[in-house]
């Protein structure tokens, strides 16, 4: 089932997520429901706030980006079929350099910009059988790793620009969450009663 996906604005999308344990309600349908939302509305990640969920719960799978061929041959390989679940995730540490990158977000329809992250992160989580992880990621996996994790921080990527572009942003932000904007994906908006 298509779940909606919070527009920016909604109140669901500040919070900080909380830990789930395997007794979590119906985790495998909501899993299932989260993959088939994020494929409907073409992303590569999708986090549980983003429908409607305060909860420490996204997924990622960054084989749309393997056919980049700006990418090396190594990279390509490394964002082929890379397809996870990450649930009480908490990023351990962020290194290397800062790196510009273009970045969107499905509750952030046709707002692109530029966003600076470090190149590589070691994270701790549990996967979809809550078995502990702990792993080391960098380039374009670390990247939508660390932008579905900002959303279970309460974390939105346009808090990552400067405050001159927030300012610039600020009428299409405010038109996206009164459902002012064309999508082809269910979203639900906080400015209107009913979403669509």
């Amino acid at each position: 089932m298509t779940l909606p996906i919070l527009a920016y604005g909604d109140p669901v999308l500040r919070k900080v997520g909380k830990d789930i344990d395997p007794d979590y309600p119906n985790l495998k349908a909501l899993l299932d429901n989260m993959w088939e939302t994020m494929y409907k509305a073409n992303g590569v990640g999708l986090a549980a706030p983003q429908v409607g969920l305060p909860i420490r719960l996204f997924l990622v799978d960054t084989t749309p980006f393997a056919e980049d061929e700006e990418l090396t041959t190594e990279e390509q390989k490394a964002l082929d079929g890379f397809k996870k679940v990450f649930i009480n995730a908490y990023i351990e540490e962020e290194t290397g350099n800062n790196w510009s990158f273009n970045e969107g977000c499905l509750s952030i329809p046709d707002i692109r910009e530029d966003v600076s992250r470090k190149d590589t992160i070691t994270i701790r989580y549990q996967d979809e059988n809550f078995n502990p992880q702990k792993e080391t990621y960098d380039g374009l996996l670390a990247r939508v790793i660390q932008h579905e994790y900002d959303h279970i921080e309460g974390i939105l990527f346009t808090d990552k620009l400067s405050s001159l572009k927030k300012r610039l942003l600020k009428g299409r932000l405010s038109n996206i969450s009164k459902g002012k904007i064309e999508v082809d994906y269910k979203m639900r908006f906080p400015a209107l009663k009913k979403g669509r």
